[in-house]
C-alpha cells in the first residue's frame, strides 16, 4: 500500500510503501478486543476495599432485649442490614491482571494498524521537530494534517519540544513508537508517524511470510 509522505506544512513531498505484513494483515477483531480488555484490566490498581461486620467499629451491646419488642432478634449493630454496619460480600483488594502471549498482542496491533491504513487514517511525515515547544504552532500543524480529528503522534525517539507542545492539546497525544498499544490505536482517529517511526514499527511488528497463516475458503474443484 503506497501512501504520500507529507511535510509539516501538509504538502506531499514523496511517497512510501507501507509494509504489507504490518498494514495489510488479516484483521482479527476478537483478538483486538482481547488485547484491549487485557490492557484496561492491567491498568486497574485493585485497591478497593470495604469493611465487613467484623471490621466495623461499633458497640458490642445488644440492640434491644431478645423478647417482647415485636421486632426480629438482633444482637449487633454491625450487621450489614443496618446503616453504619459492615458490607456483605464487598470488594477487597485483588489483582485484575490478565496474561496474553506476545505474538497475540502484536497480531492485535497489526490488525488495528491494518484497519487504520484501510480507512486512510495513517499520516506519514518526512520529519516532525520543533525548535521551541509552542502549543499554538503544533495545533496549526495538526490542523493541516488531520483536519480537526483526534491524532496519535508516534515518535521514534523522545523530542521534548514536541512532547511539551502536544501535552496541552486534548485531541492529540505524543507516544514513543516502542510503546504503541491497542488502547491508543483505537482511541484516536488519525495516526501520525514520521518515517523514522515507521521503520521502528516495521522492525517490531513485521513478520515473515511463512509466519502468516491464512484460511483458504475456496471450494475444492471436483
Amino acid at each position: 500500500m503506497k501512501v504520500p509522505v507529507l511535510n509539516m506544512a501538509g504538502e506531499e513531498v514523496s511517497s512510501v510503501d507501507l509494509p504489507v505484513s504490518v498494514f495489510e494483515a488479516n484483521i482479527n477483531r476478537a483478538l483486538m478486543h482481547q488485547a484491549l480488555v487485557r490492557q484496561m484490566a492491567n491498568a486497574r490498581q485493585g485497591t478497593h476495599s470495604t469493611k465487613g461486620r467484623s471490621e466495623v467499629s461499633r458497640t458490642t451491646a445488644k440492640m434491644y432485649r431478645q423478647k417482647g419488642t415485636g421486632n426480629a432478634r438482633h444482637g449487633s449493630r454491625r450487621a450489614p442490614i443496618f446503616v453504619g454496619g459492615g458490607v456483605a460480600h464487598g470488594p477487597k483488594p485483588r489483582k485484575y491482571t490478565k496474561a496474553m502471549p506476545r505474538k497475540m498482542r502484536r497480531a492485535a496491533l497489526r490488525s488495528a494498524l491494518s484497519i487504520k491504513a484501510g480507512n486512510g487514517d495513517i499520516v506519514v511525515l518526512d520529519e516532525l521537530s520543533m525548535d521551541v515547544p509552542k502549543t499554538k504552532e503544533m495545533a496549526g500543524i495538526l490542523a493541516r494534517l488531520v483536519e480537526g480529528k483526534t491524532a496519535l503522534v508516534l515518535m521514534a525517539e523522545r523530542d521534548e519540544n514536541v512532547d511539551k507542545a502536544i501535552r496541552n492539546l486534548a485531541s492529540a497525544k505524543a507516544l514513543h513508537a516502542n510503546y504503541l498499544n491497542i488502547r491508543d490505536l483505537l482511541g484516536y482517529t488519525k495516526i501520525i508517524m514520521p518515517l523514522s517511526s515507521l521503520e521502528m514499527i516495521n522492525g517490531v511488528l513485521a513478520v515473515e511470510t511463512d509466519d502468516v497463516f491464512e484460511i483458504d475458503t475456496s471450494e475444492e474443484e471436483e
